[in-house]
């Protein structure tokens, strides 16, 4: 037999590839994916399944292996290295993805994890497509010591290369603490899933050595903390599959780039429907309060949308949704929380909303009944003016198309940056309900008429006909619409109507932007 008939067939080459390819689908050993499944997690395969589409994920960098030293890493050298990259399909369109692998190394990240989330986020962006992180390690891998580090360093300049570039999704499906912590702070959105996902820079030990405090991972870090008081996640859900459902709804709502426009569907729901729900949804009385949501039910395609911190900054509502088939960001006060005033955290969660939207060629609609800005001295020094300038500088900052609805009351500064038309709305249609003024008239009055008030014999009969007398006078209705501040006053019914007319009319919109590097917004 010669040497050439001793060397290996590429059949049998073939075969051996493929039996390495069926061990990395089953993962490192049954007994680890028994204890992942024991504390309620799915594996990274598993997730990846219900995020794409049936058999249409690639891997790539499968058979990566780390070449570190030292500790006995040598001895422990699985392939993929903790990390599972690569792309699929949502809905027929492409999204890359990385998923950590807790069964490998508890999924932290050494030099060799690091270059293959690296690798693919470098292809998502070359490739004009979304990318999606699907969390689940337990941080920097301490055997590897800088490197590790300088890994995460790498995934932080592409977060923020990639901004406004390509929508970057993570999803939190376990731990996250330390500098892993500050790569899903820099994404567009952030998901999390109760119980099992936790997010915090020093975790309860060092809390607990360090101020005395003891306080649980879920109390310290978890979903709700997140989702309802810290605002670093944009939505919280209680089981995995829930969850990556809702990363799918998102994503259909989302163009691949920013060279692109969100994707369009056949409306299905008629673009001629009245909504005359909305004459008595809406209370004329400007101090009663009502669920904005339901606006949004009664004026969206099959009244859907996709709403971003729906548990926190509650006074403002951001939702992506469509009208008339076409991808709409909605920015709208919320009456039934705080009667709708703008306060810091709600400027903040608003302007992010704003930022994003623009980046991403999705047009604007807001939603006006706001009575100002929430007094206070913690509002105050806790920097108001500079948050809430932040909002304002979203809004003159944005070139999508941009329609301004006051459906009640637009008070003070608050009615300007809630994009009035002086700050550069593109259209500004109101309600007959609306008041546009500087202040309530009951304030009003007690500012402009106090002498008269306080010198009349009967000072509160005086005083509700001066009210009265303001009303008549500055808050009418069409007071706005005369001064030109306002282009059309609408029928309730029509708003869907009016605002799908007005998104075609806008579509073909150009704004000159001025030459400069970036702007230096409120921080």
């Amino acid at each position: 037999m010669t040497m050439m008939d001793e060397s290996p067939r590429t059949a049998d080459r073939a075969a051996e590839l493929a039996a390495l390819k069926a061990e990395l689908l089953v993962g490192p050993s049954a007994k680890a994916t028994e204890a992942q499944h024991a504390k309620g997690k799915l594996t990274a395969r598993e997730r990846i399944e219900l995020l794409f589409d049936p058999g249409t994920f690639t891997e790539i960098e499968g058979l990566r292996r780390h070449r570190a030293t030292g500790f006995g890493l040598e001895d422990k050298r699985p392939h993929s290295d903790g990390v599972i990259t690569g792309w699929g399909l949502v809905d027929g369109r492409r999204v890359f993805v990385y998923a950590h692998d807790f069964r490998i190394f508890g999924g932290a990240l050494g030099e060799a994890h690091a270059q293959k989330i690296q690798k693919i986020m470098d292809m998502a962006a070359t490739t004009g497509c979304p990318i999606v992180g699907l969390c689940d390690g337990a941080g920097a891998r301490i055997q590897e010591g800088v490197t590790a580090l300088a890994g995460y360093g790498g995934i932080f300049q592409r977060n923020v290369r990639n901004s406004g570039v390509i929508p970057q999704i993570s999803v939190m499906l376990g731990p996250c603490a330390g500098g892993a912590a500050y790569s899903p702070a820099l994404t567009d959105f952030v998901f999390m899933v109760r119980d099992i996902a936790q997010m915090f820079i020093t975790g309860p030990d060092v809390v607990q050595a360090v101020t005395g405090e003891a306080i649980t991972q879920n109390g310290l870090g978890g979903a709700d903390v997140h989702s309802t008081l810290s605002g670093v996640a944009h939505t919280a859900y209680d089981d995995e599959e829930s969850c990556l459902l809702e990363v799918r709804f998102l994503l259909s709502l989302l163009p691949s780039n920013n060279r692109e426009l969100p994707p369009a569907e056949q409306a299905g729901d008629p673009v001629t429907r009245r909504c005359e729900a909305l004459i008595d949804l809406v209370p004329a009385d400007p101090s009663r309060a009502y669920d904005m949501r339901a606006v949004l039910r009664e004026i969206t395609d099959h009244g859907d949308f996709f709403e971003v911190h729906e548990q926190w900054a509650g006074n403002v509502i951001c939702a992506l949704a469509r009208l008339g088939g076409q991808v709409v960001g909605i920015i709208a006060n919320q009456p039934s929380v705080l009667a709708g005033v703008l306060d810091i955290h709600a400027s903040e969660k608003a302007a992010r909303f704003v930022q994003f939207c623009d980046a991403f060629n999705i047009p604007l609609v807001t939603l006006v009944d706001v009575p100002g800005f929430l007094p206070g001295v913690d509002q105050e020094h806790g920097g108001v003016i500079r948050h809430g300038a932040k909002l304002l500088y979203a809004y003159c900052n944005a070139t999508v198309p941009r329609i301004s609805l006051i459906l009640r009351k637009a008070y003070g500064g608050a009615y300007i940056v809630m994009d009035s038309q002086s700050i550069g709305t593109d259209l500004s249609l109101a309600w007959p309900t609306n008041e546009i003024a500087v202040m309530g008239a009951d304030g009003a009055a007690n500012v402009i008429f106090r002498r008269e008030i306080a010198a009349a014999e009967d000072p509160a009969a005086t005083r509700a006909q001066l009210v009265k007398q303001y009303q008549s006078e500055l808050m009418h209705p069409y007071y706005a619409a005369e001064r030109g501040l306002v282009d059309d006053v609408i029928d309730p019914a029509e708003t869907r109507i009016r605002l799908i007319d007005a998104l075609s009319m806008l579509r073909g919109k150009v704004t000159a932007i001025p030459s400069r590097k970036h702007g230096n917004q409120p921080q």
